[in-house]
């Protein structure tokens, strides 16, 4: 598209690419270097950052729909042309929307130097990865229209998980941080209305390109398949009580219980504490 000429990181797709390559090294070679290291606290690192995207992702929210509104702009369907002023004006919202995805990268790093590898499922490294590449392409092609309907939502929804993200690195908010999994679902409600958002206007067409709107649903579905797997995994699955095996009687005791009593006991705690 003429209009985004000229733009950082647009005009040759090798920046992008090397960046995700940087990011998918960074996290095979961290974690081999914390491997045997104490992992990193990084509070005040961490607040600052989820503070900084929360804010970047309110000021996207409110933009989009200031632009998207004074455009004009058909929810069911709507072309790269007829807005005038007002898709330039969207264009340089979701150009700030492809940035933060490189920023984002951030999130797996810090997972790797407080040493949280079960938070970097193949989930998270797929969807931060193929967001960053997919945002250069919808820049360069399709950079305003019907492809602002998505990043609207998805700046609301962060708003909330970075909000969520920043407030649980403060030891005395966690006891209020009782949301997380409505966050999930609110996540699972975005991705569904984005794909029927983007089927509308397959159906009434006004002028998008067919084959980004073919792309996009599908990349959507295999998020809504990742998400209600990771939904179902975290918490569909919690371990009955009942699971809790009874202690042998064997002779090592201590204070007049057997270890095993304490392993058990810290299990159920901990599930009670989880639950």
């Amino acid at each position: 598209d003429a209009r985004v000429r000229g733009w950082f990181l647009l005009d040759s797709y090798l920046p992008t690419f090397f960046l995700t390559g940087a990011y998918l090294l960074c996290i095979w070679l961290g974690n081999k270097l914390m491997k045997n290291r104490p992992p990193f606290s990084l509070r005040p690192h961490l607040i600052v950052y989820n503070l900084g995207i929360t804010l970047l992702s309110f000021y996207m929210l409110i933009e989009l729909i200031l632009a998207t509104w004074e455009g004009g702009y058909n929810l069911q369907c709507q072309n790269l042309h007829s807005a005038g002023e007002a898709d330039i004006r969207v264009a340089k919202v979701l150009w700030w929307y492809y940035f933060s995805k490189v920023i984002e990268f951030m999130d797996t790093i810090f997972f790797v130097l407080r040493k949280k590898s079960s938070q970097i499922t193949f989930l998270h490294v797929y969807h931060h990865a193929t967001m960053f590449n997919i945002w250069w392409c919808v820049l360069n092609w399709i950079p305003c229209g019907q492809s602002f309907f998505g990043p609207t939502l998805n700046s609301f929804i962060h708003v909330l998980m970075y909000s969520y993200y920043g407030l649980s690195v403060i030891p005395s908010m966690r006891k209020y941080l009782w949301w997380k999994k409505y966050l999930t679902q609110a996540q699972l409600i975005q991705f569904l209305l984005t794909i029927v958002h983007t089927l509308s206007a397959a159906v009434k067409p006004c002028g998008f390109p067919f084959g980004c709107l073919m792309f996009q649903s599908s990349y959507m579905a295999t998020l809504v398949i990742l998400f209600i797997n990771f939904y179902i995994k975290t918490y569909r699955k919690a371990p009955s009580r009942t699971a809790v095996k009874e202690i042998p009687v064997t002779t090592e005791i201590k204070n007049g219980f057997h270890k095993d009593y304490f392993a058990a006991a810290n299990g159920l705690q901990n599930n009670k504490k989880a639950q």
